[in-house]
């Protein structure tokens, strides 16, 4: 089984996954928002720094879950 195809499985089967993986995306669209504007302000570029910190926590439980999954089958 690869890599996509226990992504897939997870988001249905595992609840801890899907919401990380919600999260991660919501941080995605925040990150691409913020990028989007003309003028940043330095409470964008500190936001922007947050998020990509939790989108990069998120990534790791992600990855985590899929080798516990992986690992115990």
């Amino acid at each position: 089984m690869n890599e996509q195809e226990v992504k897939e499985l997870l988001l249905k089967q595992n609840a801890e996954f899907r919401r990380a993986h919600d999260d991660h995306q919501a941080c995605d669209l925040a990150l691409t928002a913020i990028r989007a504007k003309s003028h940043r302000s330095p409470a964008d570029a500190d936001e922007e720094r947050e998020l990509k910190k939790k989108k990069l926590v998120l990534k790791d439980r992600m990855y985590r879950l899929m080798a516990d999954y992986i690992r115990t089958r």
